[in-house]
């Protein structure tokens, strides 16, 4: 699988929004967030599933001393809040847009339910997402519980290769375009981001890798 967020490389978003269905197009609107807007809290009813149009999304939990867990961030082409389907009536995690041009397309649960008993493949693909998806936050979660930070970094490195990475033709070095700021990995790897960026220099000076704000180059030497 060359991708743990996408199917084939394809959007979701374009698979998906209920504007791609002409029973659904016309009663069918998008939502706008600001930075820090909630799109849902815990222990709110779980009725609909969410796909972003466009900007970023945070899903995390607060734990019992009140520290934040970032579980994901997400972008545009993906979908959050999918427990619904599976019968989930209460979030146990928020939503949270951390971009100041985030658009939501929202689906209600009797709306995907109808889709899915009318498109068996449309029906396999939701639930082939979804049990991805439960294994890579498994994995997140085991990372921050039991693994030390540069270990952290390490193999959520390997997940950028896998998701967002490419070989360059010229170099052989693997070149990783990912959508994160190092705030956004800070949290996703449950460190600071003065703690990240100085992993990331002990990285660089190891000649492991090079970093600019939205590249990271793996170089050939350490593939």
């Amino acid at each position: 699988m060359n991708s743990l967020w996408f199917f084939e490389d394809v959007n979701l978003f374009k698979v998906f929004c209920p504007h791609k269905f002409k029973d659904y197009k016309s009663n069918h609107d998008f939502d706008a967030y600001k930075k820090k807007d909630y799109i849902y809290f815990e222990q709110d009813a779980a009725n609909k599933i969410y796909l972003i149009e466009k900007g970023k999304v945070k899903i995390g939990y607060y734990n019992e001393n009140g520290g934040e867990v970032v579980m994901a961030i997400l972008t545009r082409g993906e979908l959050f809040g999918e427990k619904a389907i599976l019968g989930e009536s209460k979030r146990d995690e928020f939503a949270q847009s951390i971009d100041n041009t985030t658009s939501i397309c929202q689906i209600g649960v009797e709306t995907m339910h109808d889709l899915m008993r009318k498109n068996q493949t449309f029906s396999f693909k939701i639930y082939k997402f979804i049990g991805v998806k439960f294994k890579k936050l498994e994995r997140r979660l085991q990372l921050l519980l039991f693994k030390d930070t540069k270990t952290r970094l390490m193999e959520f490195l390997d997940e950028l290769c896998t998701e967002y990475g490419y070989n360059c033709d010229k170099t052989g070095d693997h070149i990783i375009k990912h959508p994160y700021t190092q705030k956004d990995m800070a949290s996703l790897i449950g460190t600071s981001r003065p703690t990240l960026n100085t992993l990331f220099k002990e990285l660089k000076e190891e000649n492991y890798l090079q970093f600019s704000r939205k590249e990271i180059r793996i170089l050939k030497k350490a593939v």
